[in-house]
């Protein structure tokens, strides 16, 4: 499958590791340019490509920057997809460390990723948000091993969220329906899901135990 990665960080090259051994066709971006991109290039089989071409005939688009980084990447990023491109995004708000306030997710009540939704122009589906990156490495278990683990996975478009369930069934991890797009505040920082390493039913009583209110830490 045709993979487009925009964001080269912790979880960005650890997908590109992944998905490459697994054998996708992957492109990568970053905000520094291709050049800067020659090591994970050279160590993974990916192409370096600017941020605007890392979706070109895309079926599967991952963008993971930082949530403040968002408005700024190239408008038309997702034109030339393949039609019914599946967009992971892996986002997350730390207005405190990193992003600043965002008003319309603290005022408005918008859903991080429903946020960054709108500002891309597409539907999102929100997976590997609250993933540790290493473990992306070194967790992969086969289907029915009692030490996978499970992911959340939200969105609103269900074609897309089937198919970004199956590509993290391929990686080794066991996912569970996290609902709508809107429902998705309950895998964000702060809720017991966020950062759990447990399976099926460890991830599903996390979900229902998340409340709507955001933690002081995570409000700018």
């Amino acid at each position: 499958m045709k993979i487009g990665i925009i964001g080269a960080g912790n979880i960005g090259g650890n997908l590109t590791r992944r998905l490459t051994a697994l054998g996708h066709d992957v492109s990568v971006a970053n905000s520094r340019g291709p050049e800067t991109l020659g090591e994970l290039a050279e160590e993974t089989g990916a192409r370096a490509v600017r941020a605007e071409e890392a979706a070109q005939g895309a079926e599967v688009v991952v963008v993971t920057v930082p949530l403040k980084a968002v408005p700024d990447l190239p408008s038309g990023l997702l034109d030339a997809a393949a039609e019914g491109v599946a967009v992971i995004d892996t986002g997350n708000y730390y207005p405190r460390e990193r992003d600043g306030r965002i008003a319309a997710i603290e005022d408005e009540g918008l859903t991080e990723s429903r946020w960054t939704e709108r500002h891309l122009g597409h539907p999102v589906i929100k997976a590997f948000n609250g993933t540790y990156a290493q473990d992306i490495l070194d967790r992969p278990r086969p289907a029915g091993d009692s030490e996978r683990i499970a992911l959340p996975v939200a969105g609103d478009d269900e074609a897309a969220k089937a198919k970004v369930r199956a590509l993290i069934g391929e990686l080794g991890f066991d996912t569970v329906d996290a609902g709508g797009l809107d429902d998705s505040w309950r895998q964000q920082p702060g809720t017991p899901v966020y950062g759990l390493r447990a399976d099926v039913e460890g991830v599903k009583k996390a979900l229902t135990a998340a409340s709507p209110e955001r933690p002081a830490e995570f409000r700018g």
